[in-house]
């Protein structure tokens, strides 16, 4: 839009850009640093997150467990091991393998851990990923954990968004930037080839190549027994639509499997995908398997098809087994299946009912997986299970970090606006008025299929429900809790039907006297942020108080920003007249107009997330303020997409963001 007068501030470090986030951090920082609460708040927060009897969640590294560990001084983390036995005491020895504060002081870099890469089948090399800031883009380095050190003369790939896999110790299999005409329009590579050990990059060998119109292009390797006996090749053409070919010693094979479909793991020489469509018989949400030798899918194989009211959520393979964790009306459970006489057979695990349940590690060496299971005022245990017994065990649970005995959780549902019923969770003081009075903070995110499942409410339950307040999770349209179907209802044209949900839950917390207008915040972030965007307006007469992270707002740029051109198969695209026309109807950036009493919102986003762009905050609230309106407005320069790249930073944004809503929702 060249007739934009807010389109400079798209310039991320243009200093005419940064001058004016300066002066709105520092106006903004004022008032809320200075609230008498904010130093209670932030030292809670950082308690919290910083807490050393908080759960270290493992990962399987051959016969030992890894971790990544961060705490009030050791800010930027280590990397770190330690033995199955010596990790269920209640407090373990651990054997440092990188510190990463002490190598960005040695290298005087502001590297953030971004994940270590293991060679199967011994793990002793490992690519690590170190990101400048909190960056998507990072650089990969070739680390020897026997001997705690990078590997002088290994692999190394410069800063890049990339995706990179190992085939063998020799061989990495790589898609990044390549030179003029290899990435897409979204920023990402569409080039894969392969790097053999000692060559240099410039000499790495083709195997694979998408369009620039494509999202991106990866390789996964399939092993059995830590040995390669196939590649993956994954050709992205939109967000949700794939091709897939299998590369073997004899060839390539493109899997006939339909577009709208994901790879979840490979077992027992079984290829796992769900369906995000129908097919063949196959209703959508569906898990099923082709073996190695049937690209044609003439032979696929039920894992397990979810009812209406059920998803499948996780999915990890060990060495034998396939664990499955499956929801119940945004309640969880997990279940172990074993391929045998060519089919399926399933087992639940032995965990606790009602609570949500995530997949932390499943280890291909055997038939072990940790798994997490909390609820919203039940704080989280990590269970150890045997995937061939269905037994599973706790090793390590987190103690309460707020007065949880003094709230209580209830689901209730919404009619949306076409009679859709919309769930979503209320937790409350026990002793709750139903009066309108309550404080109450409402969080959603409905889109790409994500859910939002019952997690521990640590710093909402430490800062909001034990001071009073009521927090709620909407489980609206576009998010993945009823599968597939649920997230497609409010793709491209028919988004509004997500803001109608919401809208729907905001007006029946109304109707049942939890909250008021006056009383009614909200929250969210990234495409949460638009949500939220959404409300503020179109019904700014219905809160009191809006949150916008990391947002999506200016929804006829967004595909020219940064990675925006991958979501075009969620929104729609702007170049289309037709989209334009719906796309410009949603969007908060456009929708803004004079002489409208909006709550005063605070945005909160980062100079370094590379994967939304800071100009959508930032034109939006330049906008708010040439319309004489009132914001705050709090950019971090680190962070990356989740604004924080620590774990102080992330302590002093949970404690701005409820000094913000007790100013608006509780005084």
């Amino acid at each position: 839009m060249s007739d934009d007068p807010h389109l400079w501030l798209e310039e991320v470090e243009g200093e005419r850009a940064l001058a004016w986030v300066r002066a709105e951090n520092a106006r903004s920082l004022a008032v809320l640093e200075a609230d008498p609460r904010y130093r209670g708040f932030y030292e809670a927060a950082l308690a919290i997150v910083a807490a050393q009897d908080r759960i270290p969640y493992p990962w399987f590294r051959g016969a030992r467990l890894a971790n990544f560990w961060q705490d009030a001084t050791q800010v930027r983390g280590r990397l770190r091991e330690t033995g199955l036995a010596e990790f269920r005491r209640r407090e373990p020895r651990w054997e440092t393998l990188l510190d990463i504060d002490a190598l960005a002081a040695a290298e005087g870099r502001n590297w953030v851990f971004q994940g270590a890469v293991p060679l199967p089948p011994q793990d002793r090399r490992c690519l690590v990923a170190l990101s400048d800031g909190g960056k998507d883009a990072a650089e990969w380095r070739e680390f020897d954990a026997a001997e705690k050190r990078f590997v002088e003369g290994g692999f190394a790939l410069p800063e890049g968004k990339q995706s990179v896999a190992w085939y063998d110790r020799d061989t990495l299999l790589v898609a990044r930037d390549w030179g003029p005409g290899t990435m897409t329009a979204a920023g990402y590579p569409f080039v894969l080839k392969r790097w053999r050990r000692g060559a240099p990059l410039a000499a790495a060998e083709e195997l694979f190549r998408g369009t620039p119109d494509d999202v991106s292009v990866r390789a996964g390797v399939l092993r059995e027994n830590g040995r390669p006996c196939g590649v993956l090749l994954s050709r992205a053409v939109d967000f949700f639509t794939e091709e897939r070919f299998l590369l073997r010693a004899d060839g390539k094979r493109r899997i006939a499997l339909p577009g709208r479909s994901s790879y979840r793991g490979f077992v027992a020489g079984q290829m796992v995908f769900s369906l995000e469509e129908d097919w063949r018989g196959f209703p959508s949400g569906a898990l099923i398997s082709l073996g190695l030798d049937d690209a044609a899918a003439e032979r696929p194989a039920l894992i397990r098809a979810p009812g209406p009211r059920e998803a499948i959520e996780g999915v990890s393979a060990t060495r034998g087994r396939l664990l499955v964790t499956l929801y119940r009306n945004v309640v969880g459970a997990a279940y172990a299946y074993r391929f045998a006489g060519g089919a399926w057979h399933g087992e639940r695990l032995a965990l606790p009912d009602n609570v949500s349940v995530a997949i932390a590690s499943a280890n291909d060496r055997d038939d072990r997986a940790f798994l997490d299971v909390a609820g919203f005022l039940l704080p989280n245990t990590l269970y150890l299970a045997d995937l061939a017994s269905g037994a599973a065990a706790a090793v390590k649970a987190s103690p309460a970090r707020f007065a949880g005995e003094g709230a209580v959780v209830e689901q209730f549902e919404a009619t949306s606006r076409d009679g859709t019923a919309v769930p979503y969770f209320v937790i409350r003081p026990r002793e709750l008025r139903h009066d309108g009075g309550a404080p109450t903070l409402l969080y959603g995110y409905g889109g790409f299929q994500v859910s939002l499942t019952p997690n521990y409410a640590a710093i909402a339950g430490k800062l909001w429900i034990e001071r009073g307040g009521v927090y709620v999770i909407a489980n609206i349209r576009g998010g993945g809790e009823f599968g597939p179907a649920w997230h497609q209802a409010a793709l491209k044209d028919k988004r509004q039907r997500a803001y109608d949900d919401f809208i729907a839950v905001a007006e029946d917390l109304v109707a049942r006297r939890i909250a008021s207008p006056r009383r009614l915040g909200i929250m969210g972030g990234s495409n949460g942020g638009l949500l939220m965007g959404v409300m503020l307006t179109q019904r700014p007469e219905l809160f009191r108080a809006v949150v916008i992270q990391v947002p999506l707002l200016d929804m006829l740029r967004f595909h020219k920003l940064l990675a925006g051109a991958s979501w075009i198969a969620e929104y729609g695209d702007p170049d289309k007249p037709e989209e334009a026309a719906f796309l410009r109807r949603i969007s908060p950036y456009h929708n803004l107009a004079a002489g409208i009493d909006y709550p005063e919102p605070l945005f909160v986003t980062s100079t370094k997330d590379d994967r939304v762009h800071p100009g959508h905050a930032r034109k939006m609230a330049a906008k708010l303020a040439a319309l004489g309106r009132p914001f705050l407005y709090y950019e971090n320069v680190d962070g990356g997409h989740s604004a924080a790249a620590n774990l102080k930073e992330r302590a002093r944004q949970y404690a701005l963001q409820f000094v913000y809503l007790s100013r608006k929702l509780m005084d």
